[in-house]
């Protein structure tokens, strides 16, 4: 399994509304994709500019496909990425 942590600080606070907007509709898409177990997108409370992402995968073939799939490349990859500082941590998950 492949577990994704991303954490995303909008440049611009005026884009925040939007891009939690484009956020959810591309976490709708990718939990629809073949080996996606797990995406879901968080608000941060304490810094209205954060998002967090928590993807759980099946394996890299599913994270490969995923970023050849709709919801990374025509939401994620140019309508998120430009407007957001983006930090990615692949992780391993501790029983």
């Amino acid at each position: 399994m492949i577990y994704l942590n991303v954490i995303l600080t909008v440049k611009d606070a005026g884009d925040v509304a939007e891009i939690q907007s484009l956020l959810s509709e591309q976490g709708r898409l990718s939990r629809a994709e073949p080996g996606c177990l797990r995406f879901e997108v968080y608000h941060s409370l304490n810094d209205p500019k954060v998002f967090i992402l928590n993807e759980h995968w099946a394996d890299q073939v599913a994270v490969d496909a995923h970023r050849k799939a709709t919801a990374y490349t025509t939401i994620y990859q140019p309508k998120v990425l430009p407007r957001v500082e983006r930090i990615p941590h692949p992780s391993t998950l501790i029983e």
